[in-house]
Order: structure tokens, then C-alpha cells, then sequence
């Protein structure tokens, strides 16, 4: 299995923990937990890609 499989729980837990930290209200936990995750996750595929770049030779 590759280990990059194992960003996506990752992410979801960082984000669950972080935004359960800061609010109280359960639809608003998740609500704010989805949007961070997302982020997380484009984050993640722009450094994903940046790399790439600077690897691939010409």
C-alpha cells in the first residue's frame, strides 16, 4: 500500500482535533473541520506539485 494513502485520515484527524479545540457546537465543528481538511488537502497538492517540478529533468 503507498504511504501516501495515509495523508487523507491524517488530515481529517489534524483538522477534527484542531476545530473540536476551538468551538463547542457540533455542526459547526464539522462544518469548519470539512473546510480545514480541503485546505490541508490543497496545500498538500500544491507542495505535491512544486516538488514534482523541481524534480523533473528536462
Amino acid at each position: 500500500m503507498n504511504m501516501t494513502w495515509y495523508l487523507f485520515p491524517l488530515a481529517a484527524a489534524v483538522s477534527f482535533v484542531w476545530t473540536a479545540s476551538r468551538y463547542e457546537s457540533t455542526p459547526l465543528i464539522l462544518q469548519r473541520a470539512t473546510k480545514l481538511f480541503l485546505q490541508i488537502l490543497f496545500f498538500m497538492a500544491i507542495i505535491l506539485v512544486v516538488l514534482w517540478a523541481l524534480s523533473y529533468k528536462l
